[in-house]
């Protein structure tokens, strides 16, 4: 699988969970960290907990696993490290704070029209 087709995955699983702002930035060309960023925001804690969670499960089932995973006990901003893709799930209020989106703005958004529902 290749990383977009991982980010995709991964933006699939978030979307069949009622994500909102669902958004894949490639980030390859502006930074080391990773190919994709997948970013997502979910409407409470224990949606965004939820969101990862079926992130996971789904990635999983295509045995993927993630390398790190970090931010369960706060429910505010859960991040799920794949190497190539690292998927961030926030609450509003953290998705606002932290402004990855204006962070990685020189990023390459991934148009996803075709790949949800």
């Amino acid at each position: 699988m290749t990383s977009l087709e991982l980010a995709v995955r991964a933006a699939k699983a978030l979307d069949s969970k009622k994500a909102e702002d669902l958004k894949v930035i490639g980030i390859r060309d502006v930074s080391v960290l990773a190919d994709y960023f997948v970013l997502a925001t979910g409407t409470s804690s224990t949606h965004v907990k939820a969101l990862a969670e079926e992130t996971e499960f789904q990635l999983e089932k295509d045995g993927v696993r993630a390398n790190h995973k970090e931010g369960y006990r706060s429910n505010s901003w859960v991040l799920l490290d794949y190497g190539s893709v690292v998927v961030h799930v926030f609450t509003e209020e953290s998705r606002k704070f932290y402004d990855l989106d204006r962070l990685w703005q020189d990023g390459e958004t991934v148009d996803l029209s075709k790949s949800l529902h």
